[in-house]
């Protein structure tokens, strides 16, 4: 496939992997950027791509690749769950069992749905904090809240996360 041949068909990929990005993160930011950086992929990639492959079903794949690529770099390595076992078992190639991962999709899938009830503002101080692994000081000076307001604001958040995962295991 040309570049030219490429730029035609970008406007319909684009929205594709769009899609699969805020499903996969929920936040149109975050979606944003990772969309940009799979429509980077694809074109350096372009030219080795047969016309006759669905170019639609690439570009999803490579969206969610993206996606995990951009969840890894970002997530610090204390907030990996505890199936994932540690970075030695990791190096060693061993890896969790089928089990535990459709246990583990199935966590992510209740503290996705459990976040998106956030407010959007604590929703943002909470993921600043717990997976961007921002200190109570940057927060406060990247968005203008006091530092007691942010520590305040992150600990509702917490609670409010806590309750409705009980809530949702009880059930």
């Amino acid at each position: 496939m040309t570049r030219s041949d490429f730029e035609h068909i970008a406007r319909r990929l684009r929205p594709l992997m769009l899609r699969v990005a805020l499903d996969f993160f929920g936040s149109t930011n975050d979606a944003e950027d990772v969309t940009q950086e799979s429509m980077m992929r694809l074109w350096s990639y372009c030219e080795r791509i047969d016309s006759e492959r669905n170019v639609e079903g690439l570009a999803v794949r490579v969206a969610k690749n993206c996606c995990v690529s951009w969840y890894r770099r970002r997530a610090p390595l204390a907030a990996m769950p505890d199936w994932a076992g540690s970075p030695s078992d990791q190096v060693a190639g061993l890896s969790p069992s089928p089990h535990d991962l459709l246990e583990a999709k199935d966590t992510q899938a209740i503290l996705a749905a459990a976040l998106a009830r956030l407010k959007p503002r604590e929703r943002e101080l909470f993921d600043m904090r717990q997976l961007q692994g921002f200190s109570l000081d940057e927060i406060a000076d990247l968005t203008a809240i006091p530092k007691s307001s942010v520590k305040a604001m992150i600990s509702a958040a917490r609670k409010k996360l806590l309750i409705d995962l009980q809530q949702r295991l009880k059930d």
